[in-house]
């Protein structure tokens, strides 16, 4: 039994496209590796050596300003893919914010796989323009929406992409309680926003009954139709 045999988002990852035979040659390229919080997989600038399928956990995506500061421009979640395949250089950083594993390739090697497997490089097409579809709304987001329908747009999506699913992809509802991978300063800076306005956003969705805060970082949606009218 092969790691592809048993891994948990082999269903919805890019890999899905894939009869047996063909995951058996994809596993003999790929390694898994476990992350820390903190721990970097790939760096900003740095020449594109790797390519990873998420496993489990969640990672953060993020580029330097020019004053030093972070500016944190995406997440990834379970069967998202990683890395710039193709490309010579990495656009931006890739971080753990939670204990995460990942299963990686080294580019070059699934280049030439992709090259060799239409299927795949179909299915890498859809995910990366789904992947635009989410920036484009992203760009709403941060442009156009408030503070307060930012904060609810963001824990929607939280209760959307955190859903553990198992090899059958059988669990697929979203949570009505989770816990959030990222501190209230790292919810501020990837909504534009000061860690003083998200900390009275979510004091004031939880006053207005939308939502329920069991600890600091645990989010119980208590109303969903509210928080979706809410989110705008």
């Amino acid at each position: 039994m092969t790691a592809c045999d048993t891994c948990v988002v082999r269903n919805r990852a890019i890999c899905s496209a894939l009869d047996a035979g063909e995951l058996a040659a994809l596993n003999s390229i790929s390694r898994r590796r476990s992350l820390s919080p903190g721990e970097s997989l790939m760096w900003e600038g740095e020449d594109s050596i790797l390519v990873a399928n998420v496993i489990d956990g969640v990672l953060k995506l993020s580029t330097g300003t020019e004053d030093g500061r972070e500016q944190i421009v995406g997440v990834v979640y379970p069967s998202d893919f990683i890395g710039r395949p193709f490309g010579s250089t990495t656009g931006h950083g890739v971080t753990a914010l939670t204990e995460a594993q990942v299963c990686v390739f080294t580019r070059r090697d699934f280049d030439a796989f992709a090259r060799e497997h239409p299927a795949l490089e179909h299915k890498l097409l859809q995910r990366t323009l789904g992947e635009l579809d989410r920036t484009r709304r992203w760009m709403l987001l941060l442009g156009r929406k408030s503070a307060g329908e930012r904060v609810a747009s963001f824990l929607l999506e939280m209760s959307e992409r955190l859903v553990e699913q198992g090899c059958q992809g059988t669990h697929d509802h979203p949570l009505a309680r989770f816990t959030l991978p990222f501190s209230r300063q790292q919810v501020a800076d990837v909504l534009g926003l000061t860690i003083e306005t998200v900390s009275r956003q979510f004091t004031r969705l939880k006053s207005e009954g939308l939502i329920d805060l069991p600890s600091r970082r645990e989010v119980a949606i208590v109303d969903r139709e509210g928080l979706v009218i809410e989110a705008g």
